[in-house]
């Protein structure tokens, strides 16, 4: 069974996932230039993550989208297990917002032109005024609805349990005043482990936990803390005991 699902996948699918990468960036890219930057930036990215998970004939679990108020702005934060984060959130969270990513995801050949006119944001951190620039176009973008998703850990997993998280996004959401909203990633380790270059998916379910929002709880720096904490505790409940406590990334 294993072996004719990697058959599968090497005849249809990355054909398929390959085409489809393609288009959505030009679509994206072209939609963009003609205005409804908020419209192009997300739904052709949204139906590219959605079509390469039912491709991948992937089981995929979405629990608490009901925590969600329409209309409000968020910033999500969640645990990074691996590349198949980047279809299950997009795909499925069901909410408009941007990402923010490495600045080195800009050099990749059209889907980083894309990810540019789509208005996800960057991250420079070469220098303070690069740093405040991020800053700027976050607080930019997160209006009318729009919410921002992070990594904190700022880079994916080697065992399946969760690193450190970074504090930026949380700053953020305080200088905003804006909700921050865990989100647990379960199976998306187990499906395509960190690894380099090209390697075969296997078949296994994905989880998506989507969180009760943490609400600002004032301005400062011990909030901001408390609100990373609490965030922390709260993906790393949701993951099986296998995948519980902290495991040290020499990634971050």
């Amino acid at each position: 069974m294993n072996i004719l699902y990697r058959i599968y996948q090497f005849l249809i699918v990355l054909p398929l996932a390959l085409v489809a990468t393609g288009l959505c960036a030009i679509i994206t890219i072209l939609g963009c230039f003609t205005g409804f930057g908020n419209f192009w930036g997300y739904y052709p990215g949204k139906i590219w993550a959605w079509t390469v998970c039912r491709l991948l004939l992937l089981p995929i679990h979405v629990e608490g989208r009901e925590n969600l108020v329409p209309g409000q702005s968020y910033v999500f934060v969640a645990n990074h297990q691996g590349p198949m984060d980047i279809f299950l959130i997009y795909g499925f969270l069901g909410r408009n917002f941007k990402w923010m990513m490495k600045k080195s995801l800009r050099k990749i050949f059209l889907v980083g032109l894309a990810c540019e006119k789509a208005g996800h944001i960057f991250v420079d951190k070469s220098g303070p005024k690069k740093i405040q620039q991020t800053i700027d176009q976050a607080r930019r973008t997160l209006q009318g609805g729009t919410s921002l998703t992070v990594f904190p850990e700022g880079s994916r997993t080697f065992t399946g349990h969760m690193g450190i998280f970074r504090k930026g996004a949380f700053q953020l959401a305080d200088e905003l005043q804006l909700p921050v909203v865990p989100i647990t990633i379960d199976g998306s380790f187990d499906v395509l482990p960190r690894m380099k270059g090209f390697n075969f998916v296997d078949y296994h379910p994905m989880r998506l936990i989507i969180h009760q929002p943490i609400p600002p709880k004032g301005h400062g720096s011990e909030d901001i803390r408390q609100t990373m904490d609490e965030s922390y505790r709260v993906i790393m409940a949701a993951l099986p005991e296998r995948h519980q406590g902290y495991v040290e990334n020499k990634d971050q």
